[in-house]
This record gives C-alpha cells, sequence and structure tokens, in this order.
C-alpha cells in the first residue's frame, strides 16, 4: 500500500460536449498532462430551462470528468478551448471546481478547502467513485458499512492510461459505473477509507475516488 500523499491544489475538470468527440476531447487532454478520465452519457429535455443552460436540450452529449492539479487542468482547459472553441454556439461547455481529495493509484489530497462564505464548517461532502462496471455495488456496500445511507450509480465509459484493452488490435474503453454518495463531513474519512479499502483503489486500474465540498443542501432530512 502505498501511504505518500501528494499535498495540492485539486481540480474537477467536467467538459459537455456533443456526442462522439469525448474519446478526442480526451486525446487531446491527455497530451496536455492529463492521465485520464471518465465520459458518461446525457440526454436533455427541450423545455427545461437549466438543462438547456448546461447544453443538454436538443441532443445526445459527452460528459467528460478530468481530475488535474489545478496548474495543469487551467492549462489543460486552455489548450482545450483552443482546439474545441467552447466560445463558439454549440460547440461544449466546460468547467472546473475544487476538489478536497482524492483516492486511486495515486492519492491526492488538498487543504483548507472552505465553502461559498469562506468558513471551515462543511456538513456535507460529496464523495464519487468510478469503477469498472458491475462494481457498483460493491462500492455501495463498503460506504453503507461505514455509516452511508447509500448512494446514486451512473453508467459511463473511461480512457486512461491503464483503462484500455486491445480487441482485434483495436482499442476497447471498457464500460464504467459511477457512484455518487452524499455524506455527513464527519463520517466521509470512514467511508472514503472503507471504499478504498475493499476496492483495492490503491492498485493501479481499479478505480479513482474523489471528495467535493458541499456548500448549500436541499432535500436531506435525518
Amino acid at each position: 500500500m502505498n501511504s505518500k500523499v501528494e499535498e495540492l491544489e485539486i481540480e474537477l475538470i467536467c467538459i459537455i460536449t456533443n456526442f462522439g468527440l469525448g474519446s478526442k476531447l480526451l486525446r487531446t487532454a491527455k497530451h496536455h498532462g492529463v492521465s485520464g478520465g471518465t465520459i458518461t452519457l446525457g440526454r436533455g429535455t427541450v423545455n427545461n430551462k437549466i438543462l438547456d443552460f448546461l447544453g443538454l436540450s436538443d441532443v445526445r452529449k459527452e460528459i467528460v470528468f478530468m481530475l488535474a492539479g489545478k496548474e495543469t487542468a487551467y492549462h489543460v482547459l486552455e489548450e482545450l478551448n483552443k482546439e474545441f472553441e467552447f466560445n463558439k454556439p454549440n460547440h461544449g461547455i466546460a468547467y472546473t471546481t475544487s476538489i478536497c481529495g482524492a483516492l486511486g493509484a495515486k492519492r491526492m489530497i488538498c487543504g483548507n478547502i472552505k465553502n461559498e462564505r469562506g468558513v471551515d464548517n462543511i456538513m456535507y461532502h460529496s464523495i464519487t467513485v468510478i469503477v469498472d462496471k458491475g462494481k457498483a455495488e460493491d462500492v455501495i456496500d463498503a460506504a453503507v458499512k461505514a455509516g452511508s445511507k447509500g448512494g446514486t450509480i451512473i453508467n459511463g465509459r473511461g480512457s486512461g492510461i491503464h483503462e484500455t484493452s486491445k480487441l482485434f488490435s483495436m482499442d476497447i474503453e471498457p464500460e464504467k459505473e459511477m457512484v455518487m454518495i452524499l455524506s455527513e463531513s464527519s463520517s466521509t474519512e470512514g467511508i472514503a477509507a472503507s471504499i478504498r479499502e475493499n476496492l483495492k483503489m490503491d492498485e493501479p486500474g481499479n478505480g479513482i475516488l474523489y471528495i467535493q465540498n458541499v456548500n448549500r443542501t436541499y432535500g436531506i432530512y435525518k
């Protein structure tokens, strides 16, 4: 087990793009320093104003998620914008959010992440885990053992340095599952540790886990 932890500011890059462009975006991002990412599929509802704002209103979209250090993330987004021209209509939307922890083959922890009011009193965290298809239930089981009330599973596909195999000399991107868990901040460390241990996430290719601060919540009842 690798106990060495790298401390740095971590950013989650999220890009919403037209169907079929996700893999091309990832290849370009990896060329500029990102090790890999996960692609999920989305389809919008025409009359939903929120989805329309996110660019999901008319046709199928691909949503690309990538983790990187802050400087790398900003550099990658600048380079992607040059090639894919997000500033033009219907060319996609890209943004980043701060991450307060990540577990995988390489562990990253960033310090002193505060909520939007600058106060260190975060009540909830969002834990996101990306694993091979068929392992999402194992993630949920590990989280529940540590006190979680459950989570949400989203299907996706991955493109990373350890995740590509070949069939008839062609690269294959295996299907992925994304698990999203909302956790009380006091329980986050235990839940993350349980998932890490049960899914052996310190081994390359076994998945990645990242944690985000939740500044506001609606619909949560104890």
